[in-house]
């Protein structure tokens, strides 16, 4: 065979190959266009879905309020925005949002396996819930890989976001109940064709919320087959959290959001017990600012609070030392294995306490799973984190 024509089958296969990759590279993009045009599509109605029936907290916790089709779904999936009932740290009725996602691809005869995510900080205000946003799935971490292994997922908003609510941010019972009655919701979508069976997946404060989850479900939704627990860096310890930020100004805006929350939710917790009078002037403003598209302009209005926010040590001040004792993770057992990555250039959530708390959980008889990333840092840790939990998630499903 002569040279000329080697080149010439070469030159052919690699005109097919890269024609291939274009073709399939302009299927996505033509897919994610799609999506982003239906994103568009759904604005101009997005605030009616959040406006709750005269009836929204009357019903089953875990029963839909409401369903909606969605037209940006991702590539190969149908979603639906959902409103459903679920109930607070002091047991009363409760209304949370968020989205759910499921596949094209047929269910499994008995359905599909449910994972419920719960999200890192976004802020507090009502329209920092992720699934008010323009793309209500784009903070979903693992989403694309989720699906492709052909599992349902869903992911609140927590209580307090979205639609009308008590704040809960860092209140891990009643973010813990939100993720739990988020499975029963999408049980609830006929479409969604879910199982009782659970994986529960989370960043940050989601860690927490789903640590909280796994911690209640035995008693709290019985009926659900807990399969697995994975958390990026957990907001699990909260004094240890508090104690590392008093004089910065992470402290500073996760406080912000913290004693205003705990301050709503517990008769106790008085915010001029705590927050100097500087500070009980700007946290206001700052509860009105999401984190992730404020970033700078919360911190430009906290840095002066830094070093003069606090009145005492709220690690050792009362009621706040009991409160952030009772919201941290770790206090009973659960019948799952449990998956934890911590980066090790994490600055917000400590690298020890992740360890320790990975420690603590294996003394309970949990199968403990720890994975250290020495290049991630808070915001990338549950991304570079898929990889090795994948993995995991795999040996477990199949285990």
């Amino acid at each position: 065979m002569g040279s000329s024509t080697r080149r010439a089958r070469r030159h052919r296969f690699v005109v097919a190959f890269v024609a291939a990759t274009l073709a399939a590279v302009g299927g996505v993009v033509a897919a994610e266009e799609a999506r982003i045009v239906g994103d568009a599509l759904e604005r101009p109605g997005v605030d009616a879905f959040y406006a709750q029936p005269d009836d929204a907290a009357d019903g089953d916790y875990g029963s839909l309020v409401k369903a909606d089709s969605l037209l940006g779904a991702p590539l190969a999936a149908r979603a639906w925005r959902i409103m459903y009932r679920t109930t607070d740290v002091h047991g009363d009725p409760a209304v949370a949002t968020g989205v759910l996602v499921v596949p094209l691809t047929p269910a499994p005869s008995r359905g599909r396996t449910v994972v419920s995510w719960g999200h890192p900080t976004t802020g507090a205000a009502r329209d920092c819930a992720p699934s008010y946003g323009f793309d209500p799935f784009v903070g979903i971490e693992g989403l694309r890989f989720l699906l492709d292994r052909g599992y349902a997922v869903v992911a609140t908003d927590y209580v307090g976001m979205g639609t009308d609510g008590v704040d809960s941010y860092l209140v891990g019972a009643t973010g813990g109940n939100a993720v739990l009655d988020a499975v029963r919701a999408a049980r609830a979508v006929p479409d969604a064709r879910a199982s009782e069976r659970v994986v529960l997946w989370g960043h940050s404060q989601g860690g927490q919320a789903v640590l909280f989850a796994a911690q209640q479900a035995a008693d709290y939704t019985p009926e659900l087959d807990l399969q697995a627990v994975a958390a990026a860096a957990p907001a699990a310890d909260l004094p240890g959290l508090m104690s590392a930020h008093l004089d910065d100004i992470s402290g500073v805006t996760i406080g912000a959001y913290a004693f205003t929350s705990y301050a709503e939710v517990y008769p106790e917790a008085s915010i001029d017990g705590i927050l100097t009078p500087a500070a009980r002037q700007i946290v206001p403003r700052m509860n009105q600012l999401c984190l992730l598209s404020n970033i700078s302009k919360l911190h430009e209005i906290g840095q002066p609070l830094v070093g003069d926010f606090t009145t005492s040590d709220p690690t050792t001040t009362e009621p706040w030392a009991t409160l952030f004792a009772q919201n941290s993770a770790g206090a009973t057992a659960f019948d799952a294995p449990l998956f934890l990555a911590q980066g090790l250039d994490d600055e917000l959530v400590v690298p020890r306490d992740t360890a320790e708390f990975a420690q603590h959980e294996a003394t309970l008889g949990i199968d403990v799973t720890y994975h250290e990333i020495p290049f991630a840092d808070h915001g990338t840790v549950a991304y570079l984190a898929l990889p090795a939990m994948l993995r995991w998630l795999d040996g477990v499903s199949a285990g």
